[in-house]
């Protein structure tokens, strides 16, 4: 056989891998596992980390004001140096909408060695238990909505499953032309990196959370030293997981039903810089993981078009074979992800198309770290973290 054909071989048999050895990570079924309401609800305290978002607020910040929660909840808006009004804006919703109470407060510029989400998340934690210890924290974005329904669901799944940890992935936001193309595939990858079953295993070594709704046992955070313990983590939501389960907490992590995503990537741009921010943090700042991703992005996602086409028009029938069974197993894979979020199947086949972008997003990731920019975000930059000078 051609090097090209034995190189589709390879890549069909890692789809085989995937298909059946990577925890079935292309299946969309885990979601908030059985649940029944606690005979007594836990108090509640709602931490929302926020940095210029006065124009999704109007439409996130209701639906937390309108949680239809039997116990004691309260929401802590965490106002992080905002220049657009952010804080004003909280205000004038509560006012406009009452519900649960809300209170809006500052934590001034973060200090060296913490990240600013991380910083802004442990002032409001410390204002939040400083008024009355809750038994939970939902962390979640300022960009995301939530049914009615949807704290009262978190807390009773914590409760009737002993989790210390509950973390749902918003549905993201799809109504663009590369918002389809690329946001569905951004969820199918993370879940192959971290298959949903395996994260929630009893004893799992996997460690995963999705920093948009995380629904954490206060003394769970408090084993586990979170945020300090994290606080230069650029990708805050894996490490919030990891040192949960490593001070022997128990983690879940799944879809949502009932928490959306409300922030617009409308143009590809907006993607790029969502994805190429954190890539490389990833992959630690590592070259050689960066040279493995590139060329294990390349085997899996790319080679089997390029190995179909070779059997068509190369007269290569074993690459054509190979290639074409490849391809037809990640498209079938993908499926389930595209009716979760009510695409059309016809996407399915595109699937090498958005991950050449994807490596194409990792690879500048990687270059605008070295130029000095690495994970900037609203101002701030996270290339190498600083040390805080007493550690």
């Amino acid at each position: 056989m051609s090097a090209i054909a034995w190189i589709a071989v390879g890549s069909l048999a890692t789809w085989g891998w995937l298909l059946l050895g990577q925890g079935f990570f292309w299946r969309t079924d885990q979601r908030l596992p059985r649940r029944e309401a606690p005979a007594d609800w836990p108090d509640v305290a709602v931490v929302v980390p926020a940095r210029d978002e006065a124009e999704v607020l109007p439409v996130s910040l209701p639906s937390l004001l309108a949680q239809d929660y039997p116990g004691r909840a309260e929401i802590v808006l965490v106002d992080d140096g905002s220049t657009d009004g952010t804080g004003e804006v909280a205000h004038a919703l509560s006012g406009q909408h009452g519900g649960l109470p809300l209170r809006v407060v500052s934590p001034g510029e973060p200090e060296p060695g913490w990240t600013g989400k991380l910083w802004a998340l442990r002032h409001g934690i410390a204002v939040a238990r400083a008024a009355r210890e809750p038994e939970y924290l939902l962390l979640t974005d300022a960009d995301i909505a939530h049914d009615p329904d949807s704290l009262r669901e978190l807390v009773a799944a914590a409760r009737t499953q002993g989790l210390d940890l509950v973390s749902q992935m918003a549905r993201l936001r799809v109504a663009s032309g590369w918002e389809r193309l690329v946001v569905p595939a951004f969820v199918y990858l993370f879940s192959q990196l971290y298959p949903f079953r395996w994260v929630n295993r009893p004893g799992a070594r996997t460690a995963a959370a999705a920093g948009g709704c995380v629904l954490l046992r206060t003394e769970a955070a408090e084993r586990a030293g979170v945020p300090e313990s994290i606080r230069q983590a650029v990708i805050d939501d894996v490490s919030l997981a990891r040192a949960v389960q490593s001070a022997g907490g128990r983690i879940w992590l799944g879809l949502a039903e009932r928490v959306e995503s409300v922030r617009p990537y409308p143009r590809l741009a907006n993607l790029w810089r969502m994805v190429s921010r954190s890539a490389y943090a990833q992959l630690l700042h590592s070259p050689l993981l960066l040279a493995g991703t590139v060329a294990g992005l390349a085997l899996v996602y790319l080679v089997p078009p390029v190995a179909l086409f070779f059997g068509v028009f190369g007269n290569d029938a074993a690459a054509g074979w190979a290639g074409g069974l490849a391809w037809a197993v990640m498209t079938g894979t993908y499926l389930p992800m595209l009716r979760y979020y009510r695409q059309p199947p016809l996407l399915a086949p595109l699937l090498p198309f958005t991950a050449l972008l994807y490596l194409l997003m990792t690879v500048d990731s990687a270059v605008q770290h070295y130029r000095g920019r690495g994970a900037a975000w609203k101002g701030r930059t996270y290339s190498r973290p600083e040390t805080a000078p007493d550690r």
